[in-house]
């Protein structure tokens, strides 16, 4: 396409930058200024971007490099996030080109790609070769004994007052066994923490353990649990349920936990897709919420 250029890489150039994050907030009502003012973008997540000729970004896909632990096997993976495209510039190929380039650039590099992707692109990615695979859920019906538990003290916290707090839990975070594990996480981590999570972040003290959960009726969605050291999910879930709280879902593999249900659920929402030569999912299996780009 004329008057338009290929640009990567440029998270330095505050011009880019900041046309850049007017175009997420544009696509996705995403902010990634203070994602960046405080220091955690660096140089895992990479942009890859077409800009016209007053200097606008107008189509992106971005990597994330991803250190990851599937059944005790370690991987380095590519995982692709923020593809958007300005309305004007739509249907004329851009992101196409964009995720051929990120293919080819990077295949010898990385072990497997992998996304996310809504509705609205699920005939999009299968035509690089990606797959699609389901994830499962996993969910745990409560009683009345451990609504009843005695609570320890749950403090809610902030992300401008307790940035040092957060800054150490996910840089030293203890990883639970799961099938799947994201190793060197934190500054991903901290991206849940300042842009998507701000007002659902809470501290158990006495366990000294950060939990980022919502309560919505009778259940309580948990999409994480961050510590530096092993948590007994019981343990947690008796300070933060609530007595009405009837069902918890997690957004990730809680681990072995007593009565937890686990079944595949398609999700047409998240859907998640790979591309790799071999077979590497199988099974019950989840990818941490906050492990998204």
């Amino acid at each position: 396409m004329k008057n338009v250029n290929f640009i990567t890489d440029y998270r330095e150039d505050e011009k880019c930058r900041n046309s850049f994050n007017q175009l997420a907030q544009t696509t996705f009502q995403i902010d990634f200024s203070k994602w960046f003012n405080k220091g955690y973008w660096n140089d895992k997540y990479v942009p890859y971007s077409f800009m016209n000729n007053n200097g606008e970004i107008i189509a992106n896909a971005s990597i994330y490099k991803m250190n990851i632990v599937i059944d005790n096997r370690s991987y380095n993976a590519i995982q692709i996030g923020t593809v958007m495209t300005a309305n004007r510039y739509r249907q004329k190929g851009l992101s196409n080109v964009l995720m051929n380039k990120i293919i080819d650039t990077l295949k010898d590099e990385c072990d497997f790609f992998y996304l996310f992707a809504n509705e609205s692109v699920l005939d999009f990615y299968p035509k690089f070769g990606f797959s699609r695979v389901d994830e499962s859920e996993y969910r745990l019906t409560t009683n009345r004994s451990l609504r009843e538990r005695t609570k320890n003290n749950v403090r809610k916290l902030s992300v401008d007052s307790d940035i040092q707090l957060l800054e150490a839990m996910a840089k030293n975070r203890y990883q639970n066994k799961s099938k799947i594990s994201v190793l060197h996480n934190d500054e991903l981590l901290m991206f849940y923490f300042l842009v998507v999570f701000p007002e659902s972040i809470y501290y158990i003290a006495e366990l000294e353990a950060v939990v980022i959960m919502e309560h919505e009726e009778d259940t309580l969605h948990i999409f994480d649990i961050i510590s530096c050291k092993a948590q007994d999910i019981y343990t947690v879930l008796g300070n933060v349920l609530k007595e009405e709280t009837e069902q918890v879902v997690f957004h990730f593999d809680p681990g072995n936990v007593e009565g937890l249900q686990v079944k595949k659920i398609p999700s047409d929402d998240d859907a998640l897709f790979y591309l790799s030569n071999a077979s590497i999912f199988d099974g019950h299996f989840k990818f941490p919420l906050t492990s998204h780009c």
